[in-house]
């Protein structure tokens, strides 16, 4: 049976270590013991568990003292600590100290095993995002992002001079011209690359929910806050957070935003408790808030303490020279994903994609490519595979441009040509054509009941046979 993950059991009577360490390798864990704090440091390198379950009362080196140490040698381990009853104080000083949740004894074990699941569960979160900053260091910060353009050049030069540094950054841009990227390259070329990057997407959330993501809320805090629970603020103490669409922040927001800017201290909702972190900040926007100040929706004082440093980004349109060597690399992924072997662009097909003024900017690009992976039908990306809006003097044959098409006749056409260059995907179908898969599903439902099965279009049959292949 596949493991579980690994437990390292701290304490030092020997009875319950060894109750602890059968019950939990019954449930699938691997488990190693220690008697006391000293030799349980000794065991963290070579055992490496993902979780220490410790008690906090032990001769010699106590719970507390030995989180300490071991936290210093092993940040992303998780630990979880165990007290009699009468000394619940002590594990609250646990975890503040930074203990991911404690246990009463004599222990209830199906306490145990919900606490130990969720303690693994953040291990392996842990791990996934050590391993992701493991390889934005193995590479170079700046590579993530692909340009020739030197205006971008001139972008990624500032990022580099910039992210050392502590200053707080504003990235400004259209939407779609890879803001989020620009953060991600900041914060791997700071010191806090192998610290928590926490990002917002701050139009996505109400006002009330908003402050709750970013500064936390107590227990009974507001309808439905049933525990205390931690903002993104305090998720990335020491580290980056990141905030997309600042400007579209409340003004009750905005203030409680500004303090911390100006104390890095801050409440939870409902909680009278001041909290400090260090946290280097990174907002982002598509407005211009300078206009949005004179018309009283951001505030001037919270614009320049974001503003410390401003990184604006050109749209695609204002740097023809990304558009090919992004369209390789999108081409590259999608083309991968999807199992296609395709080799390029045709050069008729690139000279339509330079051509393009790219409203949408690097996501257009990258949702244009996709699209003609799905539909590519040969060794290279012909024009008929990219978007009408992009070769608007192709050839309309490949349509059905009969006079007198209903409109009927001319959805059934597109679904079912659009499908089978999917090889019978409704949900890549759906994308393509802007539906939902259920719409498709039911036009297939409604195309297999129809008298008219002759039709020579209506080559993707097979799909129309298999409606419920996807949801």
């Amino acid at each position: 049976m596949r493991s579980r993950g690994r437990i390292l059991i701290v304490d030092d009577e020997a009875n319950a270590r060894a109750a602890l360490s059968e019950i939990l390798r019954e449930e699938g864990y691997v488990t190693e013991t220690a008697a006391d704090g000293f030799k349980a440091l000794g065991k963290l390198e070579e055992f490496g568990p993902d979780v220490v379950l410790t008690d906090l009362k032990m001769p010699g080196l106590d719970g507390i003292a030995f989180m300490e140490k071991a936290r210093a040698a092993s940040p992303d381990t998780v630990f979880v600590v165990m007290t009699a009853f009468g000394t619940i104080s002590s594990a609250v000083a646990a975890i503040k100290e930074g203990a991911e949740n404690y246990l009463a004894k004599p222990l209830d074990y199906d306490a145990l095993s919900a606490v130990i699941e969720r303690a693994m569960e953040k291990a392996r979160l842990l791990a996934e995002t050590r391993q992701l900053r493991d390889r934005l260091r193995d590479r170079n910060a700046l590579g993530l992002i692909v340009t020739e353009d030197p205006k971008m050049e001139q972008v990624l030069e500032l990022v580099g001079q910039v992210g050392p540094s502590k200053a707080s950054v504003l990235v400004t841009g259209e939407s779609g011209t890879g803001k989020e990227l620009i953060a991600e390259a900041l914060c791997a070329a700071s010191p806090r690359a192998n610290k928590p990057f926490v990002r917002l997407h701050c139009a996505a959330l109400a006002e009330s929910l908003l402050e709750s993501e970013l500064f936390g809320h107590e227990k009974g805090a507001f309808t439905g806050a049933v525990s205390r629970r931690e903002g993104r603020f305090k998720q990335a103490d020491g580290g980056t957070l990141f905030l997309d669409e600042i400007g579209e922040i409340p003004p009750g927001t905005q203030v409680k935003l500004l303090r911390f800017l100006q104390e890095r201290a801050f409440e939870r909702v409902g909680g009278n408790e001041t909290l400090r972190v260090d946290v280097r900040l990174i907002a982002a926007t598509n407005r211009d808030l300078k206009a949005e100040i004179k018309r009283g929706a951001f505030r001037e004082d919270l614009y320049y303490r974001l503003n410390v440093i401003t990184i604006e980004l050109p749209p695609l349109r204002e740097r023809p020279a990304d558009v090919a060597p992004l369209a390789a690399f999108f081409l590259a992924r999608y083309a991968a994903e999807n199992g296609r072997n395709i080799e390029g662009f045709a050069e008729d097909a690139l000279r339509a994609l330079a051509a393009y003024d790219w409203p949408g900017n690097v996501r257009e690009l990258e949702n244009v490519v996709e699209r003609a992976v799905v539909l590519c039908d040969g060794a290279t990306i012909e024009p008929r595979h990219l978007p009408r809006s992009l070769v608007p003097s192709l050839d309309r044959d490949a349509a059905p441009p009969i006079p007198g098409s209903t409109i009927q006749e001319l959805e059934r056409y597109a679904i079912l040509k659009t499908l089978e260059a999917c090889g019978g995907s409704t949900s890549k179908a759906a994308a393509i054509l802007g539906v939902s898969p259920r719409k498709i599903q039911y036009k297939l439902h409604e195309y297999s009941g129809s008298d008219d099965t002759s039709d020579a279009e209506s080559a993707p049959g097979d799909a129309a046979k298999r409606p419920d292949e996807e949801t």
